[in-house]
């Protein structure tokens, strides 16, 4: 049992991310009070049958009165209207943090709405699965993850710190970096593989429509669904990746568009030159990539970040809220 470090935190969203926090918090004896915030009655029924919560609440601001922690665990386009709904009954000397993917846009948003007094902390806990809602959750979701920190300038050390060893407490590494500089980092590390993976799936769906409408004005007979059917590994990873929440994965393109389209011009160059190289027979410029690749994976690996089942390469996809 651990000791209370917020007396009072109110979880705005309970899907994987907030039941989570929820769970460890629980197991831990973190927080004293657990208010949980949701849109749907059925998920605040829910959370409340699953225990996670000591109180469930309808209105925003009904779940952060007289909390000492905000943390916001919906999609990052809503976080300016819920800030907006709850800033004035902040209590002060509260903190109020995040898991967005993105945190330059809730800065943005949500910075300007936050009264004297209450102090912001904007973080990303690099961890999730393809799965949603307040039954995903599970509280050894954040363990040997990373989380991110990124305080404006001029925030109180002693509540980044507070803030830091919650997430410790949750079992992150904590990393403290400039918002921009992750928005760039996380461009190419998270938000650019969901994209190539949505695109590929996307790609293979059209694909796979083609081939039936084809077979059917040939009078074939008409295999269902051959694609998914004769998945190999690395397909199915995409369809993993591609089975994230659409609504989070929406926000965090639009509210990260200038890094993700950086990132995604430098991809495009590069899969040019990979094109080339097949056209033309480079057989040493495909090796020596595939050579340089498969060391990145062995780091990634060593590093404890390939997920729980490294054996079977059967990695969590990144990170989704709800």
């Amino acid at each position: 049992m651990s000791e209370v470090l917020f007396q009072r935190v109110a979880l705005i969203g309970l899907g994987l991310e907030g039941s989570s926090l929820a769970r460890v918090m629980k197991r831990d004896g973190m927080a004293g009070h657990i208010a949980g915030c949701a849109r749907t009655r059925a998920t605040r029924d829910k959370a409340m049958e699953l225990g996670f919560v000591d109180s469930v609440h309808e209105d925003v601001a009904d779940a952060v009165a007289d909390a000492d922690l905000v943390v916001l665990c919906t999609p990052v386009s809503t976080f300016g209207d819920l800030a907006a709904r709850f800033a004035p009954v902040l209590k002060p000397g509260s903190v109020v943090t995040d898991v967005g993917s993105v945190k330059m846009a809730v800065i943005r948003d949500v910075g300007p709405l936050l009264p004297a007094g209450v102090h912001f902390v904007p973080g990303h806990p690099v961890a999730g699965t393809e799965h949603s809602g307040p039954e995903s959750g599970f509280p050894e979701l954040f363990e040997h993850r990373y989380c991110i920190l990124t305080p404006p300038p001029g925030t109180d050390r002693d509540m980044v710190a507070k803030v830091a060893e919650f997430w410790r407490r949750a079992g992150s590494m904590v990393e403290f970096m400039d918002a921009h500089h992750h928005d760039r980092v996380l461009a190419i590390t998270s938000h650019l593989p969901h994209l190539i993976a949505y695109s590929i799936v996307g790609t293979a769906a059209d694909l796979e429509s083609q081939l039936r409408r084809e077979a059917v004005e040939n009078g074939d007979v008409v295999e269902t669904r051959e694609v998914i059917k004769y998945s190999a590994g690395g397909f199915r990873d995409f369809t993993r990746i591609a089975g994230s929440d659409p609504v989070m994965w929406r926000d965090v393109f639009l509210n990260n568009r200038e890094a993700v389209l950086e990132m995604l011009g430098r991809f495009v160059e590069d899969l040019t030159a990979l094109q080339r190289a097949i056209r033309w027979g480079e057989g040493e410029t495909l090796e020596d990539l595939f050579r340089r690749t498969r060391e990145v994976r062995r780091g990634v690996v060593e590093m404890g970040q390939a997920g729980r089942f490294i054996a079977t390469e059967a990695e969590d996809s990144g990170e989704t809220e709800s």
